[in-house]
């Protein structure tokens, strides 16, 4: 409870109260669960002051000092905070809920805790929130444009809505934050943690993403036309109908990306000062920089196209010591046999790999004995590809497949 003497004190007016802070700077003041809401206090100096559980609801504390205070638990519903020192303020499970109710515009919250704070639809434009905590903080609709909230931690925040134009969220946790339509045209979330956060419908149009981190992040549906995500990891991400044209992608990770009815054009895969080479499709770009850059991936994909070859067939125990001769003849020649052997799978699936192999494969080799699935599988990338050589092999004394001639291999 607060000190009887103090709360005195307090009421005798701003003058009187800083007057008597100045000559007592050893004091620190215990105004908690005070019920002092509507008062004219700005320019007061509260700071280390115990506001714990205080109700402020009403009142004026532009240009207060409450460096170092704890507001925790307080009511400042409709409270004017404007350029109020609030650094270092403890203000958990407060409530600064209303679009005029919490006027924190030009603030100082450095280090500030505001977890699970109500700051919907606040006006923080300009705010300094560096390293605040803002865990489970409710501030969707919110005003934050240029606000600076680098570093700070967002885990869970509801910002959904949000402006956040050309705010400084460098190096923030925003996991699992909920972004929703916000707008963050400029905004600055390089080496952000936006780890299956909500992006959906968000405008990241111009902002900065170069090493965030987007694995599992949704972005159904958002702008990202012009972003910088040099270096982005976005794994698992969920791009799907988001617009992805002239983005700066070089050194991205985009490994089982959604990107169903996404608009993709122009993605520059090179870095900056470099001649910018584009491409059209956010996975293909990954490959064709380590195919510019990579000695070794050229060289893989030559061994690939000249000296694959495709070994079909079912290959029984009793018919190792042929697949082994086969192979060993081929190693002799400089070839990299691959094996496709025929155990029983789904047939959609079968054929799909057979007809990848069989494109990346200098020839084919298939053994049709007792093999009616490689006749099958062999219908089905012969026509295709009508120059690819197919030696087929038979167990002697079998009869060739009635169906074989028609292959016309």
């Amino acid at each position: 409870m607060a000190n009887p003497e103090h709360l005195a004190k307090l009421k005798e007016g701003v003058e009187a109260w800083n007057e008597w802070r100045k000559e007592n700077p050893g004091i620190h003041p215990d105004l908690s669960r005070a019920k002092i809401e509507g008062e004219f206090l700005s320019e007061v100096n509260l700071s280390g002051a115990d506001l714990r559980g205080v109700n402020l609801a009403f009142g004026n504390l532009s240009r207060a000092n409450l460096n170092g205070a704890s507001l925790n638990k307080a009511c400042l519903k409709e409270a004017k905070l404007t350029s109020a020192n609030l650094r270092g303020v403890n203000l958990c499970v407060a409530d600064l809920s209303g679009a005029h109710l919490a006027k924190l515009r030009a603030a100082k919250l450095n280090k500030a805790n505001l977890s699970r704070a109500n700051l919907r639809r606040a006006d923080l434009r300009a705010a300094v929130l560096i390293r605040a905590h803002l865990s489970d903080a409710h501030l969707d609709d919110a005003n934050l444009n240029g606000a600076d909230l680098s570093g700070g931690v967002l885990a869970r925040a509801d910002l959904s809505g949000a402006d956040l134009t050309d705010a400084d969220l460098s190096g923030a946790n925003l996991f699992r934050a909920h972004l929703r339509w916000a707008d963050l045209i400029g905004a600055d979330l390089s080496s952000a943690d936006l780890a299956q956060a909500d992006l959906s419908a968000a405008n990241l149009s111009g902002a900065n993403l170069s090493l965030a981190n987007l694995i599992g992040a949704y972005l159904h549906g958002a702008n990202l036309s012009g972003a910088d995500l040099e270096r982005a990891t976005l794994v698992d991400a969920h791009l799907e109908d988001a617009i992805l044209t002239d983005c700066s992608i070089y050194g991205i990770s985009a490994w089982n990306v959604k990107l169903e009815g996404a608009i993709q054009s122009n993605l520059i895969v090179t870095p900056v000062g470099k001649p910018p080479i584009q491409v059209d499709n956010l996975e293909v770009a990954q490959f064709i920089y380590l195919l510019l850059n990579n000695q070794k991936i050229r060289n893989v994909i030559d061994t690939i196209t000249s000296k694959v070859v495709l070994i079909l067939g079912r290959f029984t125990p009793e018919r190792k010591v042929v697949l082994d001769a086969i192979r060993g003849e081929l190693r002799k020649r400089d070839y990299l046999p691959v094996l496709f052997d025929f155990e029983p799978s789904a047939k959609q699936a079968r054929m799909e790999t057979v007809a990848t192999l069989a494109h990346m494969a200098r020839f084919v080799i298939a053994d049709i004995s007792d093999a009616k699935s490689v006749l099958q599988e062999l219908q089905g990338i012969v026509p295709g590809r009508p120059t690819l050589p197919v030696q087929p092999i038979l167990l002697a004394g079998q009869q060739e497949p009635g169906m074989f001639d028609s292959l016309q291999l």
